[in-house]
């Protein structure tokens, strides 16, 4: 039986890879909370998880000034990352030439805030829905989620819901979801999206936001059925954190268990 994985990050702010507190990414820097900034490169990061075997991960621009650091980590492990970040029509071919096994999108499908599904159809026809991953970052909102677009500041016209999930299948093979309001503080996943993104979604999906400890790995893994796959940023040992080590995530893909 399949379970819950693992899957890497490389978030780039200002060419440096950093874990940030999601809900405080604004144009105004001076706001900005940032929980570790690494003195190692993009490089380093995606060597190492190609040497463990960790695929599926993602690069993630986070504003301007990252395009070479996601281009060096891409060249480190050609068709082992994905990319996202200022993802457009225009571009994402070349990110594709680039060494990346997939290109991740959001803001662009949502010109001023609603989606287009002429733009995801467009797109997925131009690279093809398996090259293709959809951002569903969003915020809570009433009894449910919005998703949110540029930097997770603005919300978007796009509830999650089965009718949704279903709906945006159909174009991309994957989906990625930052839980934006609890995005870096290590407090704890949102057990409620979790177990909603595994009963919904046909494709699969990765979850990001709160996770503080290994066990998170195993309460993705049951609340999902094991359809959910989890980042760990802040918390893991590799970006300064205390609640997780590297060689306990490689340890639970092998395994499911530490």
């Amino acid at each position: 039986m399949t379970h819950s994985q693992f899957r890497p990050c490389i978030d780039l702010h200002d060419g440096q890879v950093k874990q940030i507190v999601g809900g405080t990414l604004h144009d105004n820097s001076a706001n900005l909370q940032t929980n570790f900034v690494s003195t190692l490169s993009s490089t380093y990061y995606a060597q190492l998880y190609r040497d463990n075997e960790l695929s599926g991960g993602h690069v993630i621009m986070l504003g301007p000034g990252n395009e070479q650091a996601a281009i060096d980590a891409l060249q480190a492990w050609p068709q082992g990352l994905q990319v996202g970040g200022g993802i457009t029509i225009d571009n994402a071919q070349l990110w594709l030439d680039r060494g990346a096994s997939k290109v991740i999108v959001t803001s662009w499908l949502f010109p001023r805030g609603s989606f287009s599904a002429d733009r995801l159809k467009t797109l997925s026809d131009l690279i093809g829905r398996d090259r293709l991953v959809v951002d569903l970052s969003c915020r809570r909102n009433g009894d449910g989620w919005v998703v949110a677009m540029d930097r997770w500041q603005t919300l978007t016209d796009m509830r999650i819901d089965r009718e949704t999930i279903q709906m945006l299948s159909g174009f991309c093979s994957e989906f990625l979801v930052h839980a934006a309001d609890i995005e870096g503080l290590c407090g704890g996943i949102d057990e409620m999206l979790v177990e909603a993104l595994g009963r919904l979604s046909p494709i699969p999906v990765t979850y990001a936001g709160g996770a503080s400890t290994i066990a998170d790995l195993g309460l993705v893994n049951r609340l999902s059925n094991g359809r959910v796959d989890l980042t760990i940023g802040s918390a893991l040992d590799i970006f300064g954190g205390k609640g997780v080590t590297f060689a306990e995530c490689v340890e639970w893909n092998k395994t499911g268990s530490v």
